[in-house]
C-alpha cells in the first residue's frame, strides 16, 4: 500500500515537518522521514523549541558545555542551541536541496517573536541568524505584520530566503507576495541570482476555523429562525479551506502575470504557499482534513508528528485544492452576510498568534534559564521569598503583567514609559556597565598595579552619597588584599571626624580619590582642599598633586581641577549612571582595585546576576524582576518598611541599600523606607508594615540570626532571603538591587532616578553658608527648651505641638514621639561624629522606640543621610517622626581657601535638613547637646526611655 504522504508529491505537494528536536536529529529520526515519508523540509518556532529543550535532558550537556566556556543570557543560550539543531537539520537536508535545486531541503528558524512589531531589529537579527546558521538551505521566519511587510523585502533584496509566518488573509498575502517580488528585483538589480533566493508564504489554517467556528456558535445560539441556524451551521468547518483555495487562486493570478515572468526568465521561484497550523483543533472533524482538503502543485504542507502519523495511516490524497472553487467563494461571500468580518478575523489572529508565540517565547527561555541556573550551582546568589497568600497573588499578578506587557524587554530598552515618560531613558548606563568594564579592564588593572607599585599605606576616598557608600562596602567587607593600602571613606563634615581620620594616616604615603559624579558637590570639594593643603605640607607643593585622583563625570569642573592641579589619574563615570546606581562603574571599581579585589573576577561573578536580570529572563525566573515586584507589591499593601538584615561578614552592603531604596522610591509622597542596622528583634516587636530582607553570607551564618528570620516568617511577616555564597558575588546584589528598585519604581508609579528632595537640602546649606561668609555668622536660633545640657529648636507648627509639655526634656520627648502612629516610622538624624562611642547609644535609643512603639526605626549620621534616605524623609509619605541631633564642636577646623569651617558647614546642613523638613510638613524636632557629647547622648537616650515607659 503506497505511503499518502510520499504520494503528495504526486500532486506537486511538499511534506515539511512542523517539529525539530535534538533527539529527532540524533536519533536518525529526520533521516527515516526523508526516507520513508518523503520529507523535504522542517519548520520551527518558539513552542517547538520550549518541547524539545524544557520536557528533557538532551540538551543538557551542551548547555553545561557553553555554559564551562563563558556564562549565556537565556537568550544568547537558546540561540547556540538552537543554531545547533538548525545547522544539524540543514546538513541533513541538504541532499534535498541540491537534487530539487533550491526547491526544498529547507529548514527554518524563527526571528524572536518579540520583534514583530519593530522592523528595524527584525531585520537585524534576521541577518544575524542568516549569518550565524551559515547554510545555503536555511530559511528565516518573519511575521507578516505590518512592520514585518518591509523586513521581509529587505531580507530578500539582499538574498535571504524567508518564511513567512502568520498568514490568514488573502489581501495580506498579496501584500507579502508584492514585498518578496519586489524584493527579488531589487536582489536582481544588484547583480544577484534570484534562483538562489526561496520563500513561503505560511497560511494558518485551522487558527481561522477555530476563531470562526466559535463566533458562529454565539450567533447560532442566539439564532430564532431554524433556517438561520441550519445556515449558520453549514459554514462551521468551512471556511479556513475556502479562504486556503481562494488565496491559491491569487497565487496562481499573481505568479502568471508579466511582471513576474521576467523574473521568471531570471531562474526566480516562486513564493509556494505553505499551509501551516494544519493539525485538527476540533475533535468533530477529521484528523487530517487540513491536509486532505489543501492539496495542489506548487504548495507545501508543513504537518506536525500527530498529524503526520494519522495522515501515513489513513490519509487520502487527491487534487483537492482546486475542487470546488466556487463553493469556496460562496462560502467566503456568506461569511459579512452572517455578520463576520473575514479582515477581522485574520486581524485578531495576527495579533493573537504575535502574543501566543510570544508567550511560548516566555516559555522556552524560562525553560533555558532553569536550565543554566542548574549549571551554575553556588556560582549564582540564590534568592527565596515568603509571603502572605494576598501578597503572593498580587506579586504573581504583577508578574504576568510584566511579562505580558514585555516590560523586561522594555526596561533593557530604555522605554520611558516605564516610569513617568520624564527623563528615565537617560539614566539606565547602569544596565550595561558591567559588560563596558570588562572590555575596558585594563585601566583597572594599571590602577591597582601602580597603586601597589608605590608602596601607599592608605587610600582615603573624599566622597559622599552615590561615591562614597559603596566604596565602603568593599572596605569593611573586603579589606586590603597583601602588599595593598587600606581604604578608609570619608563623607562626613563633623571636624572630630575629620581629624581622626587625619590621625591614622600619613599624608606622604596616601592617596586621595576625590570622588564626585558632578565635580560641584560641596563636600568632596571641602575635603580635597583640606587634605590637598596637608598633602602639600608633607611632600611639597610639586609632588602634592601625585597623591591624588579624580573620579567624576566627563568635563565636569572637578576633571578640569584634577588635570590643572597636574592628578595622578582622572577617571570617568557615566553620564547615563545615576550616583547611587554608579558601584559597578569607576565610582565603585576604582577604590576596589586600590585595595587589590581581583575586579576581573568580581565583575564576571557580577555579569552572572545581571544575565540572568536579562531582556530575554522572563519575569517569572529573572530575580531582579521577582525582587522588584515584591518589593513594589508590598510597598502598595502598605509594607513599605524594608527591614535589611544581613550576615555580619556583609552588614556594610545594608547602608549602601538604604541610599539605593530611599534615594530611588521616596518622593511624589510614596516610597519604600529602607531600615538599616535595626537590631533583631521578636515577632511582637514589628508592625504590620514590613517586608524583611535577609541577606546571609553563607560562610558567616548565624544560628540566632537563623532563628529570629525563621520566627518572622512563622509569624507571617513577608521575608525575603538572599544567600551570597562567596563575598565576591556581592557584585551580584549590587545588580539584583539596582534593577529591583527600577522595577519597583515602575509599580509604584514614580522615577527611580531622581532626587528632587536631596538637591532641596543642598540648596538650603549653599544659602546658610553663603550667609556665613557675608556676614560671617549663621541666622540665630531661639531654643523653646533648655534643660539637663540639652536645647531643644523646632519651627512654629512643631514647637507648637510639643511646648506645652516641655515642662522636662522628658515631656518634651513624650509629646514628640508620642505623634507616632500606626504605620509611621521614627529616625534619628545625628549630626556627629560616627563612631562607636556614639552609636552605640543612638543604637539604645531606636531600639527603646521600637519596642515600645512597634515603629520602624532608621538611624543617619549627617551629612552623609540627605545623601541617602533623606529623600525618602522629605519626598516620601509623611509617615515620619524625626528627632535631629547636632552638638557644639569641641574644636572645629578650618576649610582652607573659605571663612567658614567644617563646623560652620555642618551646622548649616543640619539647619537646611530641617528647615526643608518643615516645609514638608513633616513631625521634627531638633536637640542640640551643650556640652559633653556622650554625656549628653546618655542623658537623651534615658529621657527617651522615661518618655516611653
Amino acid at each position: 500500500m503506497a505511503n499518502p504522504l510520499r504520494t503528495l508529491q504526486e500532486y506537486g505537494q511538499s511534506v515539511w515537518l512542523d517539529f525539530v528536536s535534538r533527539d529527532l536529529l540524533k536519533s536518525r529520526g529526520l533521516a527515516k522521514l526523508i526516507a520513508e515519508d518523503g520529507l523535504r523540509g522542517v519548520t520551527s518556532n518558539p513552542s517547538i523549541f520550549e518541547k524539545a529543550i524544557g520536557h528533557g535532558d538532551d540538551y543538557d550537556a551542551q548547555i553545561a558545555a557553553l555554559q564551562a566556556s563563558g556564562d549565556l543570557d537565556p537568550g544568547a543560550l537558546f540561540e547556540r542551541l538552537a543554531v545547533t539543531d538548525i545547522q544539524n537539520g540543514a546538513d541533513a537536508l541538504r541532499p534535498i536541496y541540491h537534487q530539487t535545486e533550491g526547491r526544498d531541503g529547507y529548514i527554518s528558524i524563527e526571528v524572536s517573536p518579540y520583534l514583530a512589531m519593530d522592523t528595524g531589529r527584525t531585520i537585524e537579527e534576521a541577518r544575524r541568524l542568516w549569518r550565524e546558521v551559515a547554510r545555503e538551505n536555511l530559511m528565516v521566519k518573519i511575521p507578516a505584520t505590518k512592520p514585518g511587510l518591509p523586513a521581509i523585502r529587505a531580507m530578500i533584496a539582499e538574498g535571504v530566503s524567508i518564511n513567512i509566518t502568520l498568514l490568514f488573509s488573502q489581501q495580506v498575502y498579496a501584500d507579502v507576495a508584492e514585498a518578496y517580488i519586489s524584493g527579488l528585483e531589487a536582489f536582481a538589480k544588484k547583480g544577484g541570482d534570484p534562483h538562489r533566493v526561496a520563500s513561503v508564504a505560511s497560511f494558518f489554517v485551522s487558527r481561522i476555523d477555530t476563531l470562526v467556528d466559535d463566533e458562529l456558535d454565539k450567533k447560532i445560539a442566539a439564532a430564532t429562525v431554524p433556517a438561520e441556524k441550519t445556515r449558520l451551521q453549514a459554514l462551521k468547518g468551512k471556511v479556513a479551506i475556502a479562504n486556503a483555495k481562494l488565496a491559491y487562486q491569487l497565487y496562481k493570478k499573481i505568479y502568471s502575470e508579466p511582471r513576474w515572468q521576467r523574473l521568471a526568465q531570471q531562474g526566480a521561484q516562486t513564493q509556494r504557499l505553505l499551509w501551516a497550523s494544519t493539525g485538527t483543533k476540533n475533535k468533530a472533524y477529521s484528523d487530517v482534513l487540513y491536509v486532505d482538503e489543501l492539496i495542489g502543485p506548487d504548495t507545501v504542507n508543513t504537518i506536525p508528528p500527530p498529524t503526520m502519523d494519522s495522515y501515513r495511516d489513513h490519509g487520502n490524497p487527491r487534487p483537492s485544492l482546486e475542487a470546488d472553487v466556487d463553493g469556496a467563494q460562496a462560502v467566503m461571500d456568506a461569511l459579512p452576510k452572517a455578520g463576520i468580518s473575514i479582515d477581522a478575523v485574520s486581524s485578531k489572529l495576527v495579533e493573537d498568534g504575535v502574543r501566543l508565540f510570544a508567550d511560548a517565547a516566555d516559555q522556552l527561555y524560562a525553560a533555558v534559564q532553569k536550565k543554566r541556573r542548574t549549571v551554575l550551582g553556588p556560582k549564582l546568589n540564590v534568592m527565596t521569598y515568603k509571603l502572605s497568600d494576598d501578597l503572593q497573588n498580587d506579586v504573581q499578578a504583577a508578574l504576568e503583567d510584566w511579562r505580558k506587557e514585555g516590560k523586561v524587554r522594555r526596561l533593557w530598552a530604555a522605554d520611558a514609559s516605564l516610569w513617568t515618560e520624564a527623563d528615565e531613558a537617560n539614566w539606565l548606563g547602569w544596565l550595561d556597565i558591567v559588560d563596558k568594564q570588562m572590555k575596558g579592564i585594563a585601566h583597572l588593572q594599571d590602577f591597582a598595579d601602580d597603586v601597589k607599585r608605590s608602596g601607599f599605606q592608605d587610600v582615603v576616598l573624599l566622597g559622599m552619597g552615590g561615591s562614597s557608600l559603596g566604596p565602603e562596602v568593599f572596605a569593611e567587607t573586603f579589606g586590603a588584599k597583601p602588599g595593598f593600602p587600606n581604604l578608609h571613606v570619608l563623607d562626613s563634615t563633623d571636624p572630630s571626624q575629620i581629624r581622626h581620620f587625619e590621625a591614622r594616616i600619613d599624608p606622604a604615603r596616601t592617596l586621595f580619590l576625590v570622588s564626585s559624579k558632578s565635580g560641584s558637590t560641596l563636600e568632596p570639594n571641602i575635603f580635597k582642599q583640606y587634605f590637598y593643603e596637608r598633602a602639600k605640607q608633607a611632600v611639597g607643593a610639586n609632588e602634592a598633586p601625585n597623591r591624588f585622583a579624580a573620579i567624576t563625570d566627563p568635563g565636569s569642573s572637578l576633571e578640569k581641577a584634577a588635570r590643572t592641579q597636574g592628578f595622578r589619574n582622572v577617571f570617568h563615570g557615566l553620564p547615563s549612571i545615576g550616583g547611587r546606581y554608579s558601584v559597578l562603574s569607576d565610582f565603585g571599581m576604582v577604590p576596589a582595585a586600590a585595595i587589590g579585589i581581583d575586579i576581573q573576577a568580581f565583575l564576571e561573578s557580577t555579569a552572572e546576576m545581571m544575565r540572568s536580570c536579562a531582556a530575554s529572563a522572563p519575569p517569572l525566573e529573572n530575580p531582579g524582576i521577582i525582587l522588584g515586584a515584591i518589593l513594589g507589591t508590598c510597598q502598595r499593601h502598605g509594607r513599605d518598611k524594608v527591614t535589611i538584615l544581613a550576615s555580619q561578614g556583609i552588614a556594610d552592603f545594608g547602608a549602601w541599600l538604604e541610599q539605593l531604596l530611599a534615594e530611588s522610591t521616596g518622593k511624589l509622597g510614596k516610597g519604600i523606607v529602607p531600615v538599616d542596622g535595626e537590631p533583631l528583634g521578636a515577632p511582637a516587636v514589628y508592625g504590620n508594615d514590613r517586608l524583611f530582607a535577609y541577606l546571609c553570607l553563607a560562610a558567616d551564618r548565624h544560628e540566632e540570626q537563623e532563628w529570629g528570620v525563621a520566627a518572622l516568617e512563622a509569624a507571617g511577616h513577608p521575608v525575603v532571603r538572599i544567600t551570597v555564597n562567596d563575598r565576591m558575588q556581592l557584585g551580584q546584589e549590587f545588580f539584583r538591587w539596582e534593577m529591583a528598585t527600577a522595577v519597583a519604581g515602575s509599580i509604584i508609579g514614580i522615577n527611580p532616578f531622581d532626587q528632587p528632595d536631596v538637591e532641596t537640602a543642598k540648596i538650603k546649606t549653599r544659602e546658610l553658608t553663603e550667609a556665613f561668609e557675608k556676614g560671617g555668622a549663621l541666622p540665630e536660633e531661639r531654643a523653646f527648651f533648655e534643660g539637663e545640657g540639652i536645647k531643644l529648636f523646632a519651627d512654629p507648627r512643631n514647637e507648637a505641638a510639643l511646648k506645652p509639655q516641655a515642662t522636662s526634656l522628658t515631656g518634651a520627648l513624650k509629646a514628640h514621639f508620642g505623634r507616632i502612629g500606626q504605620g509611621d516610622y521614627a529616625a534619628l538624624l545625628a549630626y556627629i561624629e560616627r563612631s562607636k562611642a556614639h552609636i552605640d547609644p543612638v543604637q539604645r535609643i531606636r531600639r527603646t522606640i521600637r519596642d515600645r512603639t512597634k515603629a520602624a526605626t532608621c538611624v543617619g549620621f549627617g551629612p552623609r543621610f540627605q545623601h541617602s534616605t533623606g529623600q525618602a524623609y522629605k519626598g516620601g509619605p509623611n509617615g515620619g517622626v524625626f528627632l535631629q541631633i547636632t552638638c557644639d564642636d569641641p574644636e572645629d577646623l578650618p576649610v582652607p581657601g573659605q571663612s567658614y569651617t567644617f563646623g560652620i558647614v555642618k551646622a548649616a546642613q543640619a539647619r537646611g535638613d530641617y528647615d526643608v523638613l518643615a516645609e514638608r510638613g513633616r513631625r521634627v524636632l531638633r536637640a542640640h547637646i551643650t556640652g559633653n557629647l556622650v554625656a549628653g547622648l546618655a542623658t537623651l537616650r534615658r529621657a527617651v526611655e522615661q518618655a516611653l515607659q
